[in-house]
């Protein structure tokens, strides 16, 4: 029987809400950790800082022990190596090659999910669970890879806005052309609002 639960959450604005009804959940926190999806390289509480948000919304209101939220080190001055020391605390929480029980993904307008962009190098990146984007939104980031995203054993997508619904048809017609499509949707959950799905009718197939 295993003794944790690891998730990874992303960041934006559609997970708040989802996140603030998660810590009000009577759930066995002292066996979750959790796990950033993908962060921007910016200071300590910077507004523009994923972990700013996800602290407001769940790490301050659930009782999870300090040590067991994984924050990605985005602070350090040596970024590759804070990347590979990040994966290598994958692999001593979740396994090696880790295995994470639940990915929360969401989907930009422009097809990315996590920080894997459009026309980044990070896209091609197969060796490495954690890897370093270029400039975006003139943000670097940091981020969980194809390999790692697609050995999990759950995708929740959270897709909110009409700005998402032609990226959304995309991603369920499983289009490899854009960066959300290259994650398996075997064990993937979809959950829209209906501005996002305007385009779905009957093709959903997530």
């Amino acid at each position: 029987m295993r003794k944790r639960f690891v998730m990874a959450v992303s960041g934006g604005h559609t997970p708040w809400i989802m996140l603030r009804a998660l810590a009000k959940l009577d759930l066995p926190w002292d066996v979750v950790h959790v796990f950033q999806v993908d962060e921007r390289v910016a200071p300590a509480g910077d507004a523009d800082r994923n972990l700013t948000h996800l602290n407001d919304s769940l790490l301050n209101r659930a009782p999870l022990p300090p040590e067991q939220v994984h924050a990605m080190p985005v602070e350090s001055p040596e970024l590759d190596a804070a990347a590979a020391n990040y994966s290598q605390t994958l692999c001593e929480i979740a396994g090696s090659p880790p295995v994470l029980d639940l990915v929360h993904l969401g989907l930009g307008p422009d097809g990315h999910t996590a920080s894997l962009v459009p026309g980044d190098p990070v896209l091609d990146v197969t060796e490495k669970d954690v890897a370093l984007t270029g400039l975006y939104q003139g943000r670097r980031r940091m981020t969980l890879t194809y390999p790692v995203l697609n050995r999990s054993r759950q995708i929740l997508w959270l897709v909110t806005g009409a700005e998402k619904a032609e990226m959304l048809l995309r991603l369920s017609n499983g289009d490899r052309s854009i960066p959300a499509g290259r994650i398996r949707q075997e064990h993937a959950i979809l959950l829209a609002d209906r501005a996002a799905a305007a385009k779905l009718g009957a093709q959903l197939t997530i």
